[in-house]
Parts: C-alpha cells; structure tokens; sequence
C-alpha cells in the first residue's frame, strides 16, 4: 500500500504541475511568507478535473472521487515536500500544519454521484463526493468555527511541550468539540493537552436549508385543506470563501461530501459543500408549429394573434370565448416573468363574484411556469427570522412563498382571508419589490442590529369575493359612471398591483357553454371537449411563454409618446380637489410594462403604437372600476366588445380598435397639450 501512495504523490505532483496548480500553490505560499506571522494551520484550496487526472492515473482519480479526505493527505506530502524543498515558507515546521481542500470542477455525469435530496435513505456514510441540486431555502448569519488549532503536552519535559506535532484542522462533518477540546492527551506521556490560544485559526461558518426544486410541483396545485406533502429540507454548511455565496431563493448545484452532525441526542444529516454552481432556468427556444401556424395567419393585424391566443388559452379550465379579459392579463403576466432586478412586473387583482372558476383559471395558469407557487394561508408570505436547529444561536432567515416562487408567480388567493398588518407588508413589497428582515443583535448572540434587505423577482396574483366578505359595507349612492364599490380593499394596495381587472357575472348567452363545460369535466375530467384543446395543448402553451419571457423588447418613439401623452393627459383630468390627480405615480412603470409585455405575448421585439393601445385600454378599464369614468369615456369592456367566433368579428374588433387609437389620440390632443415637452417636467 505505501508503494501505491508514493506512486498516487508522484503523479499528483505531475498534475500540479501540468494544470498550473504548482505555479498557483507558490503565489499562496507567497502571500503565507510575505506577512511574517507563524501559523498553526496553513490551508490551500487545489483545483481538480476528475477526468484529466484520471487520464494521469485511473487509481488517483478513483481515490480522489470516492476517498476525498485520505486522498487530500496525499497532496498534503507533495505540498510540504515542495514547501521544503523550494523554501516557500519560512514558519513551517510540520507537515501537520498544511491543510488541503481538493476542490473537483465536476463530477462524472452519472446516477451514482447524484445525491437526491428527495430520495431516502440518505446516504451520508461513504464520506466522498457528491453533486446535489435544489433552492436555498433558509440562509443563516455567518459565524466563526475553528479552522484549526495547536496543542502542547502540558508535561514541561516532554518533547511535544512545543513545536507543531500536534495540530487539529477542521474535517468534513465535524463538530467543533472535535477540532476543539480539553480532554485530549499526549500520545507520548498521557498527559493532557493544552491549545495554544495564539495559535488558533478562525474561519467563516454559514448554514443553509436546501430543498429539492421538486418540491415546486407540489406547491403548484395547493388548494386548501390540509397541507398534503412535507417540505424537507437539507442542511448545508458554506465554509470560509463559500460564505455568502447562496442567496434565499435561489437554485443551486452543489458538490459535496455527506456527513452527520451530532448535536446533543440529535442527528442531522448535512452536506459540506465544496463548491456552489447557480443553475439558471433553461427553458425551450421554440414554439409549436400550432402557434407559429397561428402566428402566420394573423401577420396581417397587430391585435389578433394575442385576440385569439386568449380566446382560447385555458380551454382545459373555461370555455374558449369566456373570461377574455382575465385570460389576456393572465397571459401578459406570465411573459412578464422573470428572476432579473429592475426588471417589469405585473401584478393581477381580480374582484369576482365566481370565485371557484376563477381560482381553477389561475391555478391552471400558474403552473405553466417552473416556478409557481400557490400560497397555503397557515404559512408566511414572506421571509422570516428564526433560530438556528443546530445548537449556533444564531439567526436563520426563512424562505416562503414569495422567495420560492421567484422569476415566477406567487398565488396568494383570496385577500379578504388576510389581516391588515399582512396586506400593509404586502403593499410595501407590491411598491418597493423587496422586504426588510430585522435580526434583533442580542437575540442572536450579535454584537449589533441586523436589517437584511432581500429583494422579491416574483408577480403576486389575488382575488377579491365580494360577495362572501364578512364585512358590511353602507350603500353609497354617490358612485360616478363605472366605478364600482372596491372599498373591501384598502386604496392604497389597489394601486399598488398593477392591474385591477372586475369578472362580472356572465349573461345566460355566455354562462350556458360554462355550465356545460363544469358538468362535463365532472363527468370524465380527462375528456377533451374542444378541438382547440387538441390543436394547443397545455406543453404547447409552457413551451410558447418560456420564449415569450425571455424576448428581449425595447420601446418604439411611437409607442413612448403615446404612454407619455395618455398618462399627462390622464393626469390632467383625473383630479379632484382634495387629493389632486387621482393616477398613482406607478401607472406609467405599469403602461411601459403592459405594452411591453403585449409585445412579448405576439412575439415581437419592438413595441408598436399598437401594443400600447392595449396597454392604455387596459389600464384606463381598470382607472374607470375605482374612479369612474373620464373624458375618454371608453366602453365597459374595451379590449373584447365583441365575440371573437368567426374572421369577420376579428375584423369588426380591428376597426373598433382603430377607432380607439384615433379617440386617444384626440383625447391627447385636448387634455396634454405640450406632452413630449412636458415629459421631463412630470
């Protein structure tokens, strides 16, 4: 066996010096001598490819992979012979004092490596590398551990009374009582051991919970009642340079070694990590033929593929020519979804009386994105503090809801079922998109308050009852044309999402196909009742939003004076005495986003006067629901006044359109004079 390790240091030293490993242990070294301080520990971190080394020597690379720690001693000899030999560093005495942390590019692409964090049993007894994939969950504060320690015999004319024979580093798995402790005892003369205070070498400690991104697809259908399936979470420990390299929310590839940490009578199974890989969502980059067929057939109008991709979308849940509206916002939302900061958001807030369509609608919607959660009401919203399991005293934030379904949709359900101190934080995150988690210092064992800022990269939908709410409301009789009593919600959360969107009842003409289509699915639920089903399926729709999103559009000069001209002149005439203009200052970042997301849903990367038409009918429908009518007096339901059943109605509603464009226009005209130089001043 020694004759294998003499041979394993021999070709790890031709490694070192083939991938230029050796070249940068001795800049390490440098910086080691340069500071002229004796260290009880000097650790190197040493890069490894699996596969060039097992081109070196297969034995290696088979000992490295599946005998990390022994096959790190091996490196261990071959950097203090090189220490010596080239006198790299002055201080060192024993080859004790080097600590060396093989860090893999990757590992063999192969079942056996791949670690499951959401198969049993776990296998944390092998000791050897493993990759494993999942979502930050919970992201403690970062503490202190013992990287490493020197020891003397406490017995004066012993031999080990000085020197560096005995040191302790930290090993994958281990507690601190294991680097760290005061019954250890002289291998020479059984007296005890005493650590030299001076010598000791600290290192950053960080604990995440880790979760497998499988359990998305359980989030994605909750539908009250009881919580049916348990989240699991997976301990991590980050160690000095991987310190704050994992942030709530996101999902990560991880290579590492499985350990178990005894805490008290407590075992955790935990993972040390060696290195951390962001995993970015790849979605398709194509549509179906159905869609680009579609797509070629409607080239000739700006407004009708979008017209006729939410005539359709959700043929599965609702009739197709049912709930248009609804279903155009939903879809506008969803390629508004992405996990970049700054970027567009859209946010739904539907005030309905057919609650249980409603919410099978946004269910359905929701999931055709990686990342949809459905909020249960037991839990948070958003992140919290607590202490950490692990016996640390320190804080952990928790992730939630809003962290899980980043770059996605977060669906919160019915508001009325929340308190007012949680629709008060949710107004905030809506304005601010991020949320503040304050760690209390001495709470936590810290020497200071702690505000941790974390932003939120996720659109929030809700719903309203207003039928079923516990509160009475007086009747008022000072409504203006089209508004409609909305004082369930607080004014200031209606504005800060950024669509309000009313579901009237459907008339007999359009409420029979819905009665047909419930009693049908109640019959044979996996039936396919529309032909269209069969033309766009649901993957057809999941493939189509992932490239959607991911357009990358930009604002035409046209498109921007129309947005500017609508929202001055919007300005100017939404007022009333008391609180001025009644447009909230969010309405132009919700027009930008409306238009641009009506882009994106027709696969353009320009945005066309066209897009922002949509845009203004949109939100000025959703201006007329909370303030009444204005001086551009559009009709009730202006994006789909007609029924969308044959070429000539799709006509018929391009003319209509048409003639909106020119009213807006007009309306600019006389209530914004002066917009494109005003617009700096706004």
């Amino acid at each position: 066996m020694h004759g294998e390790i003499q041979s394993m240091r021999e070709i790890a030293l031709v490694y070192l010096d083939r991938s230029g490993g050796l070249q940068k242990f001795v800049h390490d070294c440098k910086k080691y001598n340069d500071s002229k301080q004796s260290c009880a520990v000097y650790r190197f971190i040493i890069s490894i490819n699996p596969s060039d080394i097992a081109e070196l020597d297969a034995a290696l690379g088979n000992y490295i992979l599946h005998n990390p720690i022994q096959a790190a001693q091996i490196f261990q000899s071959v950097c203090f012979v090189a220490v010596k030999t080239l006198s790299l560093i002055e201080h060192l005495q024993t080859e004790a004092q080097i600590s060396v942390l093989l860090k893999p590019t990757h590992l063999p692409p192969l079942p056996s490596y791949v670690l499951s964090l959401a198969a049993s049993p776990f296998d944390y007894t092998s000791h050897r590398f493993y990759m494993a994939e999942g979502i930050a969950m919970a992201v403690g504060t970062v503490t202190k551990y013992t990287q490493g320690a020197r020891f003397l015999c406490t017995e004066e004319t012993c031999p080990f009374s000085e020197g560096f024979r005995y040191i302790r580093v930290h090993l994958p798995g281990a507690t601190e009582s294991a680097t760290v402790r005061s019954d250890f005892v002289c291998g020479s003369c059984s007296s005890p051991l005493q650590e030299d205070m001076k010598f000791r070498v600290l290192g950053d400690k960080q604990i995440v919970e880790m979760i497998d991104a499988k359990v998305l697809n359980a989030l994605k259908g909750f539908s009250g009642g009881q919580w049916c399936c348990r989240i699991q979470t997976f301990t991590l420990f980050l160690r000095d340079e991987l310190a704050n390299q994992m942030k709530i929310g996101n999902q990560y590839k991880i290579i590492g070694i499985p350990a178990c940490v005894q805490n008290g009578l407590q075992a955790t199974a935990c993972i040390e990590v060696n290195s951390i890989q962001l995993q970015r969502p790849s979605g398709p980059s194509f549509v179906s033929n159905s869609f680009k067929h579609l797509l070629s057939l409607t080239s000739g109008s700006c407004w009708r593929f979008s017209a006729i991709l939410a005539n359709i979308f959700a043929s599965q849940v609702v009739p197709p020519g049912t709930y248009n509206t609804l279903k155009l916002a939903v879809l506008l939302s969803l390629v508004q979804t992405c996990e970049k900061e700054n970027t567009d958001y859209l946010d739904l807030l539907i005030v309905t009386s057919d609650t249980l369509v409603i919410d099978r609608l946004l269910n359905y919607s929701m999931c055709l994105l990686p990342r949809g959660v459905r909020h249960p009401p037991a839990s948070e919203i958003f992140p919290s503090v607590s202490k950490d399991k692990h016996g640390t005293g320190s804080a952990s934030i928790q992730g939630c809801s809003a962290v899980l379904a980043k770059g996605g949709i977060c669906y919160i359900g019915d508001l009325s079922a929340y308190r007012k101190d949680k629709l008060e934080l949710l107004q905030s995150v809506l304005e601010s998109r991020t949320t503040a988690v304050f760690i209390p210092g001495k709470k936590y064992g810290e020497e200071a308050d702690q505000q941790v800022t974390i932003p939120l990269q996720t659109n929030f939908w809700s719903f309203v009852d207003v039928d079923s709410s516990p509160k009475k409301h007086a009747q008022r009789d000072n409504f203006l044309i089209g508004q409609m009593d909305v004082s369930l919600i607080p004014p200031n959360l209606i504005d800060a999402f950024g669509l309000l969107i009313h579901t009237e009842f459907l008339s007999c003409r359009l409420s029979s196909p819905l009665v047909r289509h419930t009693l049908k699915k109640a019959v044979a639920p996996e039936a396919v009742l529309y032909k269209v089903s069969q033309q766009f399926r649901t993957q057809d729709y999941e493939e189509f939003i992932s490239v959607a999103k991911n357009l990358h559009v930009e604002l035409s000069s046209e498109a921007e004076n129309l947005i500017q001209g609508y929202y001055l002149a919007s300005r100017r005439v939404r007022r009333d005495s008391v609180h001025g203009a009644t447009l909230s200052a969010p309405a132009l970042k919700i027009l930008i986003s409306l238009a641009k997301a009506h882009a994106k849903l027709s696969l353009r990367q320009s945005v066309l006067e066209e897009d922002a038409l949509i845009a203004v009918l949109l939100l000025e429908s959703a201006l007329t629901l909370k303030h009444g009518k204005s001086a551009l007096c559009i009709a009730p339901n202006p994006v789909f006044p007609f029924d969308l059943s044959d070429e000539d109605s799709l006509h018929q509603r391009d003319s209509y359109l048409a003639q909106c464009h020119h009213q807006l226009l007009q309306f600019i005209a006389a209530y914004g004079p002066g917009a494109h130089n005003s617009t700096r001043e706004e």
